[in-house]
């Protein structure tokens, strides 16, 4: 799959003023982004002795390790909207878990819940582009093997090639790539056991597929060998429940392997910067879907061709919504002003002091919680009190360990500790003192001793809240009919309109959307059908010819298409999309 050389003369001519395209190519670098699924720093490289992951401890011995990279959510859709677009979930409609699932209804042995309002796609403000579409606006291909959950939807600006099975053979050879590779192994679901999950309609298929998967490995984890986490109970069900964890883990570093095999095969690897990390922490009950470190804290390793930093480690506190600005300043690409992050790679930028998270609605359970850390504290402050932090969520009532609270909860064996996430009401303010409750079990919010790092934090959260705006201070139906999609309607994309020049010996082609904020794709008949060109200016074509053109704005439906015949009067489209 080609960009035409027409297009990339434009680059250099309009976008770059670049005087060589291959001398361009040379200063860009390829970029593979791997993120794989609900997992902390359960890695040997990164001091886990339990881990089997000989691939990655090699990419972290050819690279740099970062110890303290931060989700902006512990669950995968609001993270991976603040990922893509580098702006806190909240502040652009993207924060409930997930926006799909509004207003749905599962019931079960435990209770019904619901909540109330239509199934929706975010609509951020019109300024707020994926980060790969703006790598594309720059002259990157983009591939993307598979996983989006973005929240607004699969815009199909985003991508140049984006499907199941992508690879880098895929990539158009005359411009840089920026590849993103997904991979769920370790995901929650892999924990799904016989006996255990039977809570969903796929369940069983789940626990079938786990079995197949797991049937590969020559060894196993004993679970008497894993170390159980202070907020979980220590008992035989739990131990194998971590311990099927690890290997699924050494399945992932298994296809990391695969990826990396790939680029050598390609003979790409002493070209491209390869980033390795994790959507959010484990897929374990207290963990994912928390805001504690158990469900934010990931690892992430960065491998440069040229061999810098081989082997160091980095503590900076690094967020979620730094990768959108260090990508694109990798890339030479502009970076927009209205960016939360920065670029933890440009050593002239002060590091962090604080990382900011938030939690709202999971699935079925409204929720309101917002944390800010820095290398010691941790704040959390609970905008709900009245539901327990462990309300019924189906999916996770899947797992073994959480069937097992509830079976010492009732015993009243439950150690307090545990049993307060089953408890109302949740206090209003919880501190941490991280270097010495790690696992976060001993609230000192109410400690006298610790009052200045509560106010400072707490200062601090209502300082951030302002400063980008919060969603969740209005009700999330309020916020979908009112401000998104008006009545519980999605709203549709105005149809581009094609302009053409034809005063000199090529058309000058001008696109344009009436709806404010719409990306446009275009193609050129007799190129490639299915993809569509980035419109990113204005561009050159031969009079003849004939374009297509098709717009999108997050959120909303794609556009009708619209079709001219260049330097003739536009004719009727009825064409399908």
């Amino acid at each position: 799959m080609m960009i035409s050389r027409l297009i990339m003369i434009l680059m250099c001519a309009g976008l770059f003023a670049c005087e060589d395209a291959s001398e361009t190519l040379q200063q860009r670098p390829n970029i593979v982004f791997m993120v794989v699924e609900d997992l902390s720093p359960r890695i040997g490289a990164f001091g886990d002795t339990l881990a089997v992951t000989p691939n990655l401890d090699r990419l972290a011995s050819e690279g740099i390790r970062y110890r303290n990279v931060f989700a902006t959510a512990g669950v995968c859709a609001p993270a991976r909207a603040a990922l893509i677009t580098g702006m806190y979930q909240q502040s652009i409609g993207a924060q409930h878990m997930r926006t799909s699932s509004f207003g749905r209804t599962r019931g079960g042995d435990l209770g019904t819940f619901s909540t109330e309002g239509p199934p929706y796609e975010t609509v951020p403000p019109p300024y707020v582009k994926a980060f790969p579409e703006l790598l594309r606006a720059a002259g990157y291909f983009t591939i993307n093997d598979v996983k989006t959950d973005y929240q607004f939807g699969q815009p199909f600006t985003v991508w140049d090639v984006h499907e199941a099975g992508a690879a880098l053979r895929d990539r158009d050879e005359g411009s840089p790539f920026f590849a993103m590779y997904s991979n769920n192994t370790t995901h929650e679901s892999g924990l799904f056991r016989a006996g255990w999950a039977n809570k969903l309609e796929n369940s069983a298929a789940l626990v079938e597929r786990n079995t197949g998967r797991l049937a590969v490995l020559d060894t196993y984890t004993d679970p008497a060998d894993v170390t159980v986490p202070g907020f979980l109970p220590d008992t035989l069900e739990v131990r194998k429940e971590l311990a099927q964890h690890y290997d699924n883990v050494q399945l992932m570093d298994r296809w990391v392997g695969e990826r990396l095999a790939e680029l050598e095969m390609e003979g790409l690897l002493d070209n491209t910067i390869v980033v390795w990390t994790t959507d959010h922490g484990d897929g374990l009950p207290r963990a994912k879907r928390s805001l504690y470190d158990s469900g934010l804290h990931v690892p992430m390793i960065i491998r440069f061709p040229d061999g810098r930093g081989a082997g160091s480690i980095v503590d900076d506190l690094i967020s979620f919504v730094d990768f959108a600005p260090t990508f694109l300043n990798l890339a030479k690409a502009s970076v927009p002003d209205h960016l939360h992050g920065r670029d933890f790679l440009d050593d002239g930028i002060p590091s962090r002091t604080y990382i900011r998270d938030a939690r709202d609605r999971i699935d079925e359970l409204p929720d309101r919680r917002r944390a800010v850390r820095d290398h010691r504290f941790k704040y959390i402050r609970n905008y709900v009190e009245d539901r327990p932090f462990f309300g019924a969520l189906y999916y996770r009532e899947n797992l073994a360990s959480m069937a097992e609270m509830r079976r010492l909860r009732e015993e009243r064996n439950l150690p307090e500790s545990i049993s307060q996430y089953f408890e109302t009401p949740r206090p209003a303010e919880e501190l941490y003192d991280l270097s010495k409750d790690p696992d976060e079990i001993v609230n000192l919010a109410s400690d006298p001793r610790y009052e200045n790092d509560l106010m400072r934090l707490r200062a601090e959260l209502e300082r951030w809240t302002t400063e980008i705006g919060d969603m969740s201070e209005q009700a999330e139906v309020d916020m979908v009919t009112t401000q998104m999609w008006p009545g519980g309607v999605q709203p549709e994309t105005g149809e581009p309109i094609i302009a053409a020049d034809c005063s000199a010996d090529d058309a000058v082609v001008t696109l344009s959307s009436p709806t404010v904020g719409a990306s446009i794709g275009y193609r050129i008949a007799g190129e490639t059908p299915n993809h569509w060109h980035l419109y990113s200016g204005t561009f050159h074509a031969q009079q003849s010819q004939s374009i297509e053109a098709r717009a999108i704005r997050y959120g909303y439906r794609e556009s009708e298409i619209s079709r001219k015949e260049l330097c003739q009067l536009a004719v009727p489209y009825s064409g399908s999309h």
